[in-house]
C-alpha cells in the first residue's frame, strides 16, 4: 500500500480546521472555489492562514455529523473583501481520513489521518484513463475551448490516478456516486466507477 501521490510533496498536519458543506465533495488535484461569510468560517479561514493555509471540506451526513473521507485543500489565494467576508481558492491535496475531532466550536478541527490507496500497474490505469476520457464530451467548435483545452490537459498528464478525480470532480453530478468515487482506495476500481457513470451519460 502507499499513500497518494499529491500527499509525498506536502507535510499533513495531524489536524485540519474544516468547513461543512452540504453535498459538496472536494477531490485532489480541483481548485474549489469558496466563498466565506459565516462568522465561524471567517474565524476558521484566519485560523488555518496563521497556521498550514490548509483546511478541508467536510461534507454533511445529513444529521450532525460528516462523511468520514475528505480531501485535504490547500489555500491557494484568498482575498478579504471589505465587509469581512472573502473569496478563496482551495487546491485539493491528498485524500484524508477523520479519525476524531481535535475542536468542535466555534468551528470544527478533525483529526485526520492519509488515505492509503492501492498500488495498480500503471498500463490497466492508462488504458481507463483513455477509456474516460472518450467518454467526455467532445468539442465541437470555438465556444468549447475550455473544454478542449482541459481535455489537452487530461491527456498529457502523466498521473493517472489524478486523471480519475479531475473527471469525477467535474463530470459526476451525483452526490452518492461523488462519495463512493471519493471514499474508494483502489485506484483501478476507482476508474471502473467513474466509466460506469460517464457511460450512462454518455
Amino acid at each position: 500500500m502507499e499513500s497518494s501521490s499529491q500527499c509525498k510533496h506536502f507535510v499533513l498536519p495531524h489536524s485540519l480546521p474544516m468547513i461543512v458543506l452540504d453535498g459538496c465533495y472536494h477531490f485532489p488535484g480541483c481548485h474549489l472555489p469558496l466563498f466565506i461569510f459565516e462568522d465561524r468560517y471567517r474565524r476558521m479561514l484566519d485560523h488555518a492562514l496563521h497556521a498550514d493555509r490548509m483546511f478541508c471540506v467536510g461534507v454533511s451526513d445529513g444529521e450532525d455529523g460528516v462523511l468520514p473521507v475528505t480531501t485535504a485543500g490547500l489555500v491557494r489565494a484568498s482575498v478579504k473583501n471589505q465587509d469581512g467576508t472573502s473569496q478563496v481558492m482551495l487546491y485539493g491535496v491528498c485524500r484524508v481520513r477523520i479519525t476524531g475531532w481535535h475542536q468542535m466550536k466555534p468551528f470544527r478541527i478533525a483529526n485526520v489521518e492519509p488515505v492509503f490507496t492501492s498500488k495498480a500497474p500503471a498500463p490497466a490505469l492508462e488504458e481507463l484513463k483513455a477509456r474516460a476520457l472518450n467518454l467526455l464530451p467532445h468539442p465541437e467548435n470555438d465556444s468549447c475551448k475550455t473544454m478542449h483545452d482541459l481535455r489537452q490537459t487530461l491527456e498529457e498528464m502523466e498521473e493517472a490516478e489524478a486523471v480519475c478525480d479531475i473527471i469525477a470532480f467535474h463530470f459526476v453530478r451525483k452526490k452518492e456516486v461523488l462519495r463512493d468515487l471519493l471514499e474508494e482506495c483502489c485506484p483501478k476500481r476507482r476508474y471502473e466507477m467513474l466509466i460506469r457513470e460517464l457511460e450512462k451519460s454518455a
